[in-house]
């Protein structure tokens, strides 16, 4: 799946930018595009990741996402593998990216979604790999989804910025500038934080009768 990506990805630079593939910035793409297109895309591998994840784990939901987040993050980190083998990109740890374009133009530096990778396999791991009955609810599910929330705030901020500042069509020439690390680390560290709580959980059953 991940190399998949990465040769649509290199497919679709080599066509907006024949010139020069490695330069993502100023975004020229966005005048040519078919947004349709690519949201399908999107949404595609997004479905695929659920559906194996839901025919590994079939005991519960905790699991379930588990298996979800470690398919989505080992497909993350060997996304930018494959890119680099084939492409010669990220050619920077800073290097910027854009990461989504659901609801809008996510971007940021790719090293920010790897990092969120690794964090995803681990965990994922770790919850997959243990034969307790574990619940990911409660004060640590609050802290992860506060944490990711924040994080999405980082990613679609540059975009939202420009749009609200000079509107969308000012987009077509963004280059990065500025990103939000003030709040992307302590997002990541409440995401890191809830699901590695979540370890020292473990499911109650309740017994009638």
């Amino acid at each position: 799946m991940a190399l998949l990506e990465a040769v649509v990805v290199i497919y679709m630079r080599q066509l907006y930018y024949p010139d020069q593939p490695l330069d993502l910035f100023p975004l020229h793409f966005l005048t040519q595009y078919d947004p349709r297109v690519e949201l399908s895309r999107e949404f595609s591998t997004i479905a695929m990741i659920i559906s194996v994840a839901l025919l590994a784990e079939r005991e519960n939901l905790t699991r379930r996402f588990a298996a979800f987040v470690f398919v989505f993050g080992l497909w993350d980190l060997f996304y930018y593998v494959w890119l680099k083998v084939l492409l010669g990109w990220p050619r920077g740890w800073l290097e910027w990216d854009v990461l989504f374009l659901i609801p809008t133009i996510w971007l940021g530096p790719w090293i920010c979604p790897a990092a969120i990778g690794a964090m995803f396999v681990v965990w994922g791991t770790a919850v997959l790999a243990s034969g307790r009955e574990l619940a990911f609810t409660g004060r640590p599910l609050w802290l992860f989804v506060t944490g990711a929330l924040l994080g999405l705030m980082t990613f679609m901020q540059p975009a939202v910025s420009v749009t609200l500042r000079a509107g969308s069509e000012a987009l077509v020439d963004y280059v990065p500038s500025q990103f939000w690390w003030w709040l992307f680390l302590p997002a990541y560290g409440l995401m890191a934080f809830g699901l590695f709580a979540s370890l020292r959980s473990r499911r109650v059953t309740v017994a009638i009768g």
